[in-house]
């Protein structure tokens, strides 16, 4: 149940997206010949207008065919509804539509979701994820339970800007492994504990660079270290308070501002190589979304409100075959006054959209192996 619903979910946001570069076509007058929701034959189609809308099998994607997009393609050069020969803002706008779609669809579901759950305060505490039957903790804390002190002394993953290394704070409580008194809250009540941490390994950086690895050729060395552990997996828990209708629309017009910086600043750690990043495919993102929506309504808003964020950006790099990669040449038209060649602009994104997919068959196949040997 829960995967079919993730599928229908990510349709969902594709047809945002795709609806972005169809409505802003339809609103500049130009002619868009097809609208497809999935890859393959066509399982049902139906026709309004001069567009054919197709459901198609592959419901990993889509796209919308506005007509004299394709460079390839043959257009009556005294037409003036298609796509070479409409305004350059038009074509801009049109490109840019998809992505923008998605940032919308971002802000839409975070004024439900701030009217619903409120906004955060900036103060966070660790919380209790899920607990091995063997870890320390195990018969004291419960997944769910929010971590408030160690030894007296109270412990924020956020407070002001800043936060507290609970793995640092656990070395400096525990001494020789002694035991340390844990404060916590569990269903609004507040409770402690003794608990004895145990040594195990984890993996820190030891602020060295290892030459040749990483996307820049660099890449940050790690070492496996002996420490004292709760054994827990932990999980964030955020402070929020109730901000009524103008609070939420002003913090949802925020989130994606936020969210947007936030994944640049990773993409560039990870070209520097200095943060771990892992591609994922449609089956690993649906496992994903259905992972969210197992979690509840809560958990769910949040993954679709990051992913409509991520599918934005995405699409406005400046890659070959994304939105991104067409508003550059459509840059370099509004700098130059001069159209690109459009034998190179073809061949620019024709490579590019074979990479993608050789791209993406291959994270697919390795993320459908690990599904049936993990």
């Amino acid at each position: 149940m829960w995967i079919l619903l993730a599928i229908l979910a990510l349709g969902l946001i594709i047809i945002v997206h795709e609806g972005g570069h169809y409505l802003v076509a339809r609103w500049c007058k130009m002619k868009v010949d097809r609208f497809s929701l999935g890859f393959g034959p066509a399982l049902a189609t139906w026709k309004r207008k001069e567009t054919e809308f197709t459901l198609a099998p592959i419901p990993f994607g889509g796209f919308v065919a506005i007509r004299g997009m394709n460079i390839a393609e043959e257009v009556d050069p005294d037409d003036p509804y298609v796509y070479p020969n409409r305004p350059l803002w038009q074509r801009m706008a049109a490109i840019f539509a998809g992505p923008a779609a998605n940032y919308l669809a971002a802000v839409v579901l975070a004024i439900i979701y701030f009217g619903v759950y409120g906004v955060p305060t900036g103060t966070a505490w660790f919380g209790v994820k899920e607990l091995p039957a063997d870890s320390a903790a195990a018969g004291v804390l419960e997944p769910g339970d929010r971590i408030i002190a160690i030894n007296g002394d109270d412990v924020y993953a956020a407070r002001d800007g800043k936060g507290d290394d609970l793995l640092e704070t656990v070395q400096e409580a525990t001494g020789a492994g002694q035991p340390i008194s844990v404060t916590f809250e569990r269903a609004g009540e507040r409770r402690t504990a003794d608990i004895t941490p145990r040594l195990g390994k984890v993996t820190q950086y030891t602020g060295k660079t290892i030459e040749g690895a990483g996307c820049s050729g660099d890449k940050r060395e790690t070492v496996e270290v002996d420490r004292y552990l709760l054994g827990i997996q932990l999980e964030y828990q955020e402070e929020r308070t109730p901000a009524g209708a103008v609070g939420s629309v002003k913090s949802a017009f925020v989130y994606p501002v936020l969210m947007t910086k936030s994944y640049i600043a990773g993409l560039y750690g990870w070209a520097q190589g200095t943060v771990d990043a892992e591609l994922q495919a449609p089956p690993k993102i649906v496992q994903n979304i259905a992972k969210s929506f197992e979690g509840g309504w809560k958990k769910a808003l949040e993954y679709l409100m990051l992913f409509n964020v991520w599918l934005g950006l995405l699409n406005l790099l400046p890659l070959p075959a994304l939105d991104g990669g067409r508003l550059m040449f459509l840059g370099y038209e509004m700098a130059t006054r001069r159209r690109p060649n459009p034998k190179i602009e073809a061949t620019v994104h024709m490579v590019g959209i074979m990479f993608f997919l050789l791209l993406i068959l291959a994270v697919s196949g390795k993320e459908i192996f690990g599904m049936f040997v993990g």
